[in-house]
């Protein structure tokens, strides 16, 4: 099988995955990050009354207006304790911000603008204009207006005025859940002794992690033995528990211990394609199982972790209908990159800054993808395209940025 291109992998990838529309009502302190399922209108109208916008004098404007004008204070009006009465001709009535204007009031002239010359009495000292630092009622929206929109994402913008609409709860689509199956007779998980050939199970963490920073609910099925009965029965506890996305971790190639695709294909998997032209990553895997996208990453740690930014994390934003996530970027070479083969690379890489805010990347000598020390400690991943020529140091190359380094 001929190895596919990164970009024509990712677009059969998310071609074949509809967008989740099961939806969920969920109140406002677990709603951010999610996506609305449903327009939202405002349940009463906002502001509800006209209300000052200032500390200051409520009164007529026509008052106001000359300046010197002496002013009996009448009142008072503040937020929650409105002023009872009407304010007639030469009379204001002292507000605060947020307080209702009472009948009879056109104009707030702010205090500053107010010079206190007895008890109850005031004279002005500046023309406002009329209508001054006055909040109209229905300013923000009214009742009945539709603000938020089907596919809006929850912000603490849309989140404020979805509560100032006066809605408790909202209807969103439901997070992507995604199963993860780590298999190999040499892993052991975290805290165990390994034996003389066993490994740390490592991937799942950083999976699970790239899953749920894109809005995923996670189920982690745990390690199971290079057997095909043990990967057969989790891959029924995946679909039991209506996972959207199963991800495995190694042994997705067609060597004499890699029993997954096998598996998976005799429980009913139609294979989209494998083999990528890409390093680190190229056995990575893509079918589909009773409506369930199967994702096969590679076994080594940074080729797990490089195909899941690649692919798991667009197939995520696109289940979740959340805004694809952009992590491109460009970098200016420290030293020269050699020519590259057939496949696209992803060279990981430190990123600095330049003093006029030029990214620099600096490559790491060593790139074997099982190194995860030096993942951890990568910035970003400069993206080498297939048979791209030998770059000079200060070259602009191209770069998927993991993390901005600090200014």
């Amino acid at each position: 099988m001929a190895l596919l291109p990164v970009s024509d992998a990712l677009d059969r990838l998310l071609r074949g995955a509809a967008p989740i529309r099961r939806c969920e009502m969920i109140g406002l302190h677990a709603a951010a990050g999610r996506v609305l399922s449903e327009d939202v209108a405002a349940r009463l109208t906002h502001p509800a009354f006209d209300n000052s916008a200032m500390d200051g004098y409520a009164g007529r404007h026509e008052d106001f207006a000359v300046v010197g004008a002496e002013l009996t204070v009448i009142g008072r009006s503040a937020a929650g304790r409105a002023f009872p009465g009407h304010v007639g001709p030469g009379e204001v009535v002292r507000i605060f911000t947020g307080a209702p204007v009472p009948p009879g009031a056109d104009t707030v002239l702010i205090q500053e603008d107010a010079q206190i010359i007895g008890d109850q009495r005031i004279r002005t000292t500046f023309d406002p204009g009329k209508g001054r630092h006055i909040r109209p009622k229905g300013q923000d929206f009214r009742a009945g207006d539709v603000v938020l929109r089907k596919g809006d994402l929850l912000d603490a913008g849309r989140l404020t005025v979805a509560a100032g609409m006066n809605h408790p709860e909202l209807s969103v689509f439901m997070r992507p859940k995604v199963a993860i199956l780590a298999t190999g007779d040499e892993l052991v998980p975290p805290g165990s002794l390994p034996g003389p050939d066993q490994i740390i199970g490592s991937n799942t963490y950083g999976i699970a992690a790239i899953a749920r920073d894109n809005g995923a609910e996670v189920v982690d099925l745990g390690i199971v033995r290079d057997d095909e009965a043990a990967i057969a029965a989790a891959v029924a506890q995946a679909r039991a528990a209506g996972a959207d996305v199963l991800v495995t971790l190694g042994g997705a190639s067609v060597g004499d211990h890699d029993l997954v695709q096998s598996t998976l294909v005799a429980s009913g998997m139609t294979l989209d394609f494998w083999q990528i032209a890409m390093r680190p990553g190229k056995p990575l895997m893509v079918g589909t199982l009773d409506g369930m996208t199967v994702l096969g990453l590679p076994g080594n740690p940074v080729s797990s972790l490089v195909c899941a930014l690649l692919f798991l994390e667009p197939l995520l934003c696109h289940l979740g209908s959340l805004p694809a996530r952009d992590r491109s970027g460009k970098a200016r070479t420290v030293t020269t990159l050699p020519a590259n083969d057939k496949r696209q690379d992803y060279v990981r890489a430190r990123l600095s800054r330049d003093i006029d805010g030029t990214l620099r990347a600096e490559t790491f000598a060593r790139q074997d993808s099982s190194m995860m020390q030096v993942f951890a400690k990568s910035d970003c991943l400069i993206i080498r395209a297939p048979f791209a020529p030998e770059a000079a140091a200060g070259s602009i190359c191209d770069v998927m940025i993991l993390r901005h380094p600090a200014r």
